[in-house]
């Protein structure tokens, strides 16, 4: 399995177009999300791999049972076919970005 959480991964503040132009390279594709205070995504599977960085706020990932708290610049990687969710555990709304190979 590849490292699940990579910290400072893309340098503060974080550029969406640099994660965008690294993700590319990787072979994954890079999508904008935005969520308010206290949103939760549960339990979705996937038949890809996923990446997922912060760029303001910080969420929480529950994956396969490991939990992990990312801020700004943090990459997390979800492998294909792990139940995982994605929680909003700023006080304010949080902007991240995610992407699959």
């Amino acid at each position: 399995m590849a490292l699940r959480l990579q910290p400072r991964r893309f340098p503060f503040p974080v550029s969406a177009i640099d994660v965008r132009a690294d993700w590319r390279q990787r072979g994954f594709s890079c999508h904008d999300f935005a969520d308010p205070p206290g949103r939760q995504w549960n339990d979705f599977v996937h038949a890809t791999n996923e990446l997922v960085t912060v760029l303001e706020g910080r969420l929480r990932l529950m994956v396969a049972g490991e939990i992990l708290e990312l801020a700004p610049g943090d990459e997390a990687f979800i492998a294909r076919g792990e139940l995982h969710s994605v929680h909003n555990i700023h006080s304010g709304h949080s902007r991240w970005l995610f992407g699959y190979d």
